[in-house]
């Protein structure tokens, strides 16, 4: 847990290692794992990917890859090694190839004519021992993803594409795929060598307005735990991405938020994300000596704990004794759950610092507040150095859902003007002025128009009131624009 404090980068697993931080739809992002609120009977394990998804960001927004495989292992027996394997492989299907819009109309529900971008999903169930393939399942196939959140013109009820996007399986199982907010919270300005130097840079939730990817799946917890006298999981999420010969090799990992930040060096960080748990044992010293206690005793001078931190490798790679380390654990770095440990009616956001045993560290949950309880316990919270230590970003800018799959609704591309920094006083359409007028059918160039009828009414309106805008700006110059063009 010590361990987890801010990452170096981005956030979480946001842009965390060289490699990764280039190719983003393959970057896990974050991973939470707690016991159903709603459902106590089940577990709830949502992976993200894809950082920093600006909401206007069209017009191709953010598909899941179709060369990728976004697996989630668990290992129900501590033995390091995945048991299961739910593994989302991805579609692409365009149903008009000339237009340049992700929707051409506004979108009512996901078969809608009007959404010209979609993608849909399969979903396999793999049984494993000694890493060798037992058995596999095809769970669900062909699953339509919820799409990017254009904006209200184009997707005036994104709630209700959301809950089209929830499948059932069999079993009573859940499924979903699609857009987000991005559930994790912090301050970012952490690298301005630890806010600011002396923690002026605080305060500011830099994820907010964000979106990301997310995969949720909700099982019956008899499904992924090995027995009821063992209830233990440990969880993490990968991708693997296909290369030029058909071959998938992986290039992202996660497990416990903010590892591969600070824990591990430069030299290591591309090393973590292509390894598997029972190979962790190569990056011991990273966290025996971690880097980041000797960073705030260099500016803050607060004095680092000794070292070697074996507070840290318990937490960090076997999970706390008495409530989520599995009997005959092998040490490895993953989320750490205890099924058996119900969730409570009102949670607070320092988890087990603060007595509530259902948060983190025991699983993730969306409101547990891990950059606050990663500081207090890097500097010192389980060995006697009792701190208050955190970013002042104490909760998400949204408020989750109440029920499956809990993540908040993706902030939409039409956030209007004053999320763009545009003064309230400011009428932007005056700005626009002629150009946002409809050309006429007299000045309308009805070859140029014609040549591209594939884009649909959308794009001749477009089209129609560019030309407009051109002919009246080239006014008076022969119809050559600019001198010398």
């Amino acid at each position: 847990m010590a361990t987890l404090a801010p990452g170096a980068a981005h956030a979480s697993s946001h842009r965390e290692a060289p490699l990764i931080s280039g190719t983003p739809q393959y970057d896990n992002t974050d991973l939470y794992a707690f016991v159903s609120p709603d459902h106590p009977d089940t577990t709830t394990i949502v992976a993200n990917w894809i950082p920093f998804e600006e909401p206007a960001g069209g017009p191709n927004f953010f598909p899941f890859a179709e060369d990728a495989q976004y697996d989630i292992h668990v290992d129900n027996n501590g033995d390091a090694q995945g048991e299961l394997l739910f593994r989302y492989t991805f579609k692409t299907h365009v149903k008009n190839k000339k237009t340049f819009l992700y929707n051409t109309g506004a979108v009512e529900s996901l078969d809608d004519k009007d959404l010209n971008v979609t993608q849909t999903y399969d979903l396999e169930l793999v049984k494993l021992k000694n890493q060798k393939v037992v058995h596999k399942t095809k769970l669900a196939d062909d699953v339509p993803v919820a799409p990017s959140n254009v904006g209200k013109a184009s997707m005036p009820n994104y709630a209700k594409l959301r809950d089209q996007a929830i499948y059932k399986l069999p079993g009573g199982a859940k499924t979903f795929a699609g857009q987000a907010d991005d559930p994790f919270f912090l301050d970012l300005r952490v690298f301005d060598l630890l806010y600011g130097g002396n923690l002026s840079e605080v305060g500011n939730d830099t994820l907010k307005g964000y979106n990301v990817n997310s995969i949720a799946l909700q099982v019956p917890t008899d499904m992924i735990t090995e027995s009821k006298d063992q209830p233990i999981v440990g969880i993490w999420s990968t991708t693997q991405r296909r290369n030029a010969q058909g071959y998938y090799s992986q290039v992202s990992r996660l497990g416990m938020p903010l590892v591969n930040e600070v824990v591990n060096p430069l030299k290591d960080k591309d090393k973590f994300n292509a390894s598997a748990p029972w190979e962790d044992a190569q990056f011991l010293k990273n966290v025996t000596n971690p880097e980041l206690p000797k960073l705030i005793e260099a500016i803050y001078k607060i004095k680092a704990p000794a070292e070697p931190r074996n507070d840290l490798v318990d937490v960090f790679l076997k999970g706390v004794k008495g409530l989520n380390q599995p009997p005959y654990v092998k040490p490895s770095e993953q989320l750490r759950l205890n099924t058996s440990i119900k969730p409570t009616a009102s949670p607070k956001r320092l988890g087990v610092l603060d007595g509530d045993n259902a948060g983190f560290p025991n699983g993730r949950r969306l409101t547990d507040d891990v950059i606050d309880v990663s500081l207090q316990v890097v500097e010192g919270e389980l060995v006697g150095s009792k701190n208050d230590l955190g970013d002042a970003v104490d909760k998400n800018d949204k408020t989750f859902e109440k029920a499956f799959p809990y993540v908040a609704l993706p902030t939409e591309g039409s956030r209007g003007p004053l999320a763009k920094g545009v003064s309230s006083g400011t009428d932007v359409r005056s700005q626009l002025g002629d150009a946002l007028q409809p050309a006429s059918s007299t000045e309308t160039n009805t070859n140029l128009i014609a040549a591209s009828a594939g884009a649909g009414a959308a794009g001749v309106l477009l089209i129609g009131g560019g030309l407009m805008w051109w002919r009246r700006a080239t006014r008076g110059t022969g119809g050559r624009g600019h001198r010398g063009y």
